[in-house]
């Protein structure tokens, strides 16, 4: 049991640093492998920050893509909306020339009308 522990917990960590004792051969050995562990635990608990960094940054960068692609929606929809507005209010003056147009008209027949048994002459006076 107790060396299943130590092989899940420092096996890696112990024979990297046999290894570097063994290669290095220092004066004190002990003091060496001591430093080495400490060392060796920063360097794992830094690599483990930056993961960590590193998955935050991709979250905030998939919410900025979330975020850039609503909005490019959102201006889509504003301008499809703007363009709309456009349409009705160029159907709306149109709409108010063919009513001005259709009352000339109107005048125009009803004078036609009442000029029709008049003479040139009595039109022009």
């Amino acid at each position: 049991m107790e060396s299943a522990y130590l092989q899940k917990h420092l096996g890696a960590c112990l024979t990297q640093g046999l290894a570097e004792v063994a290669r290095i051969r220092p004066v004190d050995p002990i003091e060496y492998l001591a430093l080495w562990l400490y060392k060796y635990k920063e360097n794992v608990t830094m690599e483990k920050l930056r993961e960590k960094e590193m998955a935050d940054l991709e979250r905030e960068r998939e919410f900025a893509l979330m975020e850039q692609d609503m909005m490019e929606r959102l201006k889509a929809e504003e301008l499809l909306f703007q363009q709309q507005q456009l349409e009705l209010e160029m159907q709306e003056k149109e709409r108010q020339r063919l009513e001005e147009l259709q009352r000339a008209q109107e005048l125009l027949e009803k004078d036609t009308a009442a000029n029709s048994g008049k003479t040139l002459a009595e039109i022009s006076d």
